[in-house]
């Protein structure tokens, strides 16, 4: 036998079967839950830390204060099926594609967008299937936005951000219908 200590074990058995048998259990439930943890983080909803100033004042309102950051939830059911104007969403960066941003959707597919510099153009129509993103900071140089890198495609985003968990004093549903932007859109025939 190629192994006789571990075969001695199981047979003497009475002083080890519990450890055993619990340790078998204990293994086995974490098994049958880790598809289920990534399938939910995957498709349903995950906790997304919000840092930088590019959200300022709406999220982040320490940021030049502290070092904290808000703690967002972000729900990937659905994340780009009936978006509107001033929802924030989280989506991969076309700039950085490893960076995940978070920003408010500012224009839909075939509105008219005032755009500012660096943008090349002084307007810009968003094309089907994108849409024009913008942080809520007005500094130019605390947010890369659509103003930075164009409409980005429906196909980056990863989920709307619909409630804020940290910090307490911000607790509470994102109120995104309450937005009212500086940057002017024409909004499309629908």
């Amino acid at each position: 036998m190629a192994f006789p200590r571990l075969a001695s074990i199981f047979s003497r058995g009475s002083r080890y079967r519990p450890f055993l048998r619990d340790f078998s259990l204990t293994l086995f439930g974490i098994a049958t839950w880790v598809p289920v943890c990534i399938f939910i983080n995957q498709h349903v909803g995950e906790l997304t830390f919000i840092n930088g100033a590019s959200m300022y004042p709406y999220l982040n309102t320490g940021y030049n204060n502290s070092t904290r950051k808000d703690i967002g939830y972000t729900s990937k059911w659905n994340s780009f099926h009936n978006l509107e104007r001033g929802m924030i969403v989280t989506f991969w960066s076309p700039d950085h594609p490893e960076v995940l941003a978070v920003k408010r959707v500012i224009a839909l597919p075939g509105d008219k967008v005032y755009t500012r510099a660096p943008y090349p153009y002084p307007t810009a129509i968003v094309p089907s299937g994108h849409v024009w993103v913008e942080g809520d900071n007005r500094d130019r140089e605390a947010s890369k936005d659509s103003n930075y890198y164009g409409p980005i495609s429906m196909s980056l985003i990863t989920g709307k951000v619909t409630h804020v968990l940290y910090p307490w004093s911000s607790f509470g549903s994102v109120k995104w219908w309450e937005f009212k932007g500086k940057t002017r859109v024409i909004k499309a025939r629908e």
